[in-house]
């Protein structure tokens, strides 16, 4: 296989798989930021310094000191076109400023795509690590010992006050930023969604759409990070966001028994006409496709719908976006075609889980 696979493929092998309380949470994801000492962070550096850094990072990853933790591959943005690239952010291996800015740009990949170490993006580094289901905990002890690889190898920008120094402040002191990815229609439905989110915002953690900072939350997918990473541990961030996020979880849980109890047939309906239309339609866009996908989702979770992968919303929900459909079908597309596109692969997509009981 060959390194493109990984904007070829649609899908992640870890987003195969289950992880606890993958029902409402789809993934848990720890993003790490550092800088390398004497050296211009990357909106200061010229070409020449950034392509030094890119050189000093993957001579860390190529030197078989990552061997213990996992198999890797280091991909050149470079090297890419604008599509793969496009690719590669619609899966969350790499931000919308590295595809735009490869200058010395790099993106070092392990093989599950679980890993996405990310060079010359606004820091020199940035290790992302991503779990199926609710492991914070177990994503933050990954991204610790990469981290730890690279911080015996190199020489970081650290200040005993400050902690880790970062191109923006906001990421000062520990440089993390922890994350899960939460499918919360039934607080949606039941019109809590506001109150519940109001209170995140009030204990320090910000709330994203699908794609981060400044993304709509298209199918009632929700982003639930930190926001301080100055003043405390890394324990303590983690701690906090895993313990909010614990109770948002127990709030579905109850919003959806509430929606089952008192309108199960509205619901039943709902999911089923959004079954109907994605499983007909010839033309759809991203944002209905996504609602539709929630609901589909929805009601794989509460048993109202049989013969569908819990996993079809993770995985159309990347395989309708623009830049792999265009590659998907071989050909660029204006947003018309697209939505026609769209549909035509959700109809193959939903078919086959058909044939194959869901598998």
């Amino acid at each position: 296989m060959t390194k493109r696979r990984f904007s070829q493929q649609a899908v992640s092998d870890w987003m195969k798989g289950d992880g606890p309380e993958s029902d409402i949470v789809i993934s848990s994801r720890i993003r790490i930021a550092r800088n390398l000492r004497h050296k211009p962070f990357p909106m200061l550096a010229t070409n020449d310094q950034l392509v030094e850094v890119m050189e000093q990072l993957t001579e860390v990853a190529n030197s078989g000191k990552l061997k213990p933790i996992g198999k890797f591959e280091t991909i050149v943005l470079s090297e890419l076109n604008e599509l793969e690239r496009r690719v590669l952010v619609e899966k969350h291996l790499i931000s919308p400023n590295l595809a735009n800015e490869s200058r010395g740009g790099a993106v070092i990949l392990s093989d599950n795509e679980s890993v996405s170490i990310m060079i010359n993006e606004e820091d020199h580094l940035r290790i992302q690590c991503l779990y199926p289901g609710f492991q914070i905990k177990e994503a933050w002890k990954h991204a610790n010992r990469i981290d730890d690889v690279f911080e015996d190898e190199t020489d970081y920008a650290f200040d005993e006050k400050k902690g880790y120094l970062t191109s923006c402040p906001t990421n000062v002191g520990t440089g993390i930023r922890a994350s899960v990815m939460m499918h919360l229609p039934a607080l949606v439905l039941t019109q809590q969604i506001n109150r519940i989110l109001s209170a995140v915002t009030q204990v320090g953690l910000a709330v994203r759409g699908l794609y981060g900072e400044g993304s709509e939350a298209l199918g009632n997918l929700f982003q639930i990070s930190n926001q301080i990473t100055l003043g405390q541990s890394e324990t303590e961030i983690i701690d906090n966001l895993h313990g909010v996020a614990k109770q948002i979880i127990e709030h579905e849980k109850a919003a959806r028994s509430r929606l089952m109890s008192e309108s199960r047939l509205r619901i039943e309906d709902r999911v089923k006409r959004s079954y109907g239309i994605l499983s007909y339609a010839a033309v759809i866009d991203s944002k209905e496709s996504a609602q539709r996908l929630s609901d589909v989702r929805l009601g794989v979770d509460l048993g109202l719908l049989d013969d569908v992968s819990p996993q079809i919303m993770n995985e159309l929900i990347v395989m309708t976006q623009p830049g792999f459909l265009q590659q998907a079908f071989n050909e660029k597309m204006s947003a018309e075609q697209r939505d026609y596109r769209r549909a035509e692969l959700i109809r193959k997509q939903l078919r086959s889980q058909t044939e194959h009981g869901g598998a």
